[in-house]
C-alpha cells in the first residue's frame, strides 16, 4: 500500500505523518504539494492523507480555502472512484467542506484551543485509546437526521471516552455532538477523526495507540469500522 500526503500552505502536521509511516510502520509515503494535480500513480487500493494544520491560515472557515485547491480537486475524483482517503484534524475539516464526508466541524463548546491526550474508542472495540488531539474547532455537527443515519449505517468509527472506555460527556473534550471523533462515508473508503494518530506511534513519546489507527488502515482492504 502506498501512502499520499498533501501539503497545503499552513499544514504543520505533514512531516509527522510521514514519520509515522515511513519510519515507524515502513510503509512508501510520498508528498503531495497542493498546486499540482497528478494521481495517476496511486490506485484504489492506496490510501491519500489530508494532514492536519491550519491550511491556507484557516483565513475562512476551517478548510474552506483548501477544499478548492487544485489536489483537492483530484482527491475529490480519487474518492469518488472508491480510493481510500484518510483526514485528520484539519484534513477532517476539509473532508467535510468537501462534501466527502457529512456534517461540520464547529469551534470547541469552550471557545479555546485545546492540546493534551484523550481517550476514544472503536465501533466493535471496548478498548479506550489514548490519542492526541490539538484543535480550536473541533466540535462535530450535524442535523439529527444525519446523525442518525451515520449511526445507522456504522460511519461513526470512533467516539470519545474515558481511560475506562465510557462514553459519557465528561470525556468529551469539544462538544462533539454525540461523543463523535471520527465518522467514514457511507462507501466505507472515505474516514476524517479530529484527534492525531501521527503523534502517538513512537516508544520515545511513551504512546503507540497511535499505531494501531494506521495499521488498520494497512491491513484492511474494504470496509474500516473498528480501527482496533
Amino acid at each position: 500500500m502506498k501512502f499520499g500526503i498533501v501539503v497545503f500552505p499552513g499544514s504543520n502536521c505533514d512531516r509527522d505523518m510521514q514519520d509515522a509511516l515511513q519510519n515507524e510502520l515502513n510503509q512508501e509515503v510520498i508528498m503531495l504539494w497542493h498546486k499540482d494535480k497528478d494521481l495517476s500513480s496511486f490506485s484504489r487500493n492506496d490510501c491519500i492523507i489530508l494532514p492536519g494544520g491550519f491550511s491556507y491560515g484557516d483565513y475562512m472557515r476551517c478548510g474552506a480555502i483548501a477544499r478548492f485547491s487544485p489536489m483537492m480537486q483530484s482527491v475529490i475524483e480519487f474518492a469518488n472512484k472508491g480510493g481510500k482517503v484518510l483526514g485528520v484534524c484539519n484534513g477532517f475539516q476539509i473532508l467535510c467542506e468537501s462534501h466527502l464526508l457529512p456534517g461540520v466541524l464547529l469551534r470547541n463548546s469552550n471557545q479555546q484551543y485545546i492540546c493534551k491526550n484523550i481517550f476514544i474508542k472503536g465501533v466493535g472495540s471496548d478498548r479506550p485509546l489514548k490519542i492526541p488531539i490539538a484543535h480550536g474547532d473541533g466540535r462535530y455537527y450535524a442535523d439529527e437526521k444525519t446523525l442518525d443515519d451515520l449511526e445507522a449505517k456504522n460511519q461513526v468509527i470512533y467516539r470519545y471516552c474515558d481511560e475506562s472506555g465510557r462514553v459519557i460527556a465528561q470525556a468529551n473534550p469539544n462538544g462533539a455532538t454525540r461523543n463523535i471523533a471520527g465518522i467514514s462515508n457511507q462507501n466505507g473508503n472515505v474516514f476524517g477523526m479530529m484527534p492525531h494518530p501521527e503523534r502517538a506511534c513512537s516508544e520515545a513519546l511513551g504512546n503507540t495507540d497511535g499505531k494501531i489507527i494506521l495499521q488498520a488502515l494497512l491491513m484492511k482492504t474494504d470496509r474500516i469500522l473498528s480501527f482496533s
